[in-house]
């Protein structure tokens, strides 16, 4: 049914002038969006779909981490903990999602959580940011630092697919970046979130492509 209303949608689309390219620019950062513990391993109220997750993004991030390293281009991996997680208390850094969703489980004082999975873990000269609320850049220093290193393309990743990766990307856009989806490391829990999002984001908002046509981007750089 997805794929019925995305072929019915692409027509309505590209009549309108939309699903143009924002392309690759010439200096790419990683942005890796919560592949932390707290949602990239089971048990806890923010786990993924485990079989993509074990499948298809912790390889598929594995080989951009590869490429990105061998590059020396930046990597960002991105990860969300709260401080007061105590939902009755009359002052808290959750702000008012915890009156939607249990981000009170990822406490900062448990580390385990919302550490980057041990597969793709930031090695020395790789930065880890922390951030409250969906989009990686409300509220964090991520465009000034990504400004800072001249970066202008964001190769984004990670979970979720409606949510932080969407937002990430929607503010990357924003804020200057060209946006890459890379299509293969982007997962959720719900089925079909993926598809739909991934969908919608290249129509409007960024480019979707796969880690194959990333790295084969990253390794002509490295040229």
């Amino acid at each position: 049914m997805l794929e019925q209303a995305f072929e019915e949608s692409i027509k309505l689309y590209q009549e309108r002038g939309f699903q143009r390219r924002v392309g690759f620019g010439k200096r790419p950062a990683l942005v890796s969006v919560d592949l932390a513990n707290a949602w990239t391993r089971p048990g806890n109220p923010f786990t993924c779909d485990q079989e993509k997750m074990d499948n298809e993004i912790i390889p598929g991030m594995q080989k951009l981490l590869k490429a990105f390293r061998a590059a020396n281009l930046p990597v960002i991996h991105v990860t969300t903990a709260y401080e007061i997680t105590d939902r009755n208390a009359p002052f808290t850094d959750m702000g008012l999602w915890h009156d939607k969703i249990p981000i009170d489980v990822v406490d900062l004082a448990d580390k385990e959580l919302w550490a980057i999975d041990s597969r793709i873990a930031p090695v020395k000269g790789e930065y880890t940011l922390l951030k409250k609320r969906a989009s990686s850049f409300h509220g964090t220093e991520l465009a000034g630092i990504l400004r800072a290193n001249n970066v202008d393309t964001i190769l984004v990743t990670g979970v979720t697919a409606c949510a932080c990766v969407r937002q990430t990307i929607c503010d990357g856009i924003a804020d200057g970046f060209r946006p890459i989806a890379v299509k293969e490391c982007i997962g959720d829990r719900v089925p079909g979130a993926v598809a739909w999002n991934l969908f919608d984001i290249d129509a409007k908002f960024g480019d979707v492509e796969s880690v194959d046509t990333c790295i084969d981007y990253l390794n002509s750089l490295a040229k």
